[in-house]
């Protein structure tokens, strides 16, 4: 019968440094055209706020259906 031994993979006793190793996340800088839709969909969102919402939303609390 062969005696085999457990032996504990590397990463068991590595340091956070020594895990981290490989691990690089590298940030990229948002494209102008992806800001360019941030921006029409937040002006959107305002002019429908101000537009539609408030004043329906004075007439339903004034009038419940």
């Amino acid at each position: 019968m062969s005696s085999s031994k457990h032996v504990d993979a590397p990463s068991d006793r590595a340091s956070p440094e020594v895990e981290g190793r490989y691990h690089t996340y590298v940030g990229n800088r948002i494209p102008w055209y992806v800001r360019l839709i941030w921006i029409c969909f937040w002006v959107f969102a305002v002019y429908y706020t101000i537009a539609y919402l408030f004043p329906n939303l004075q007439t339903e609390i004034l009038s419940p259906p």
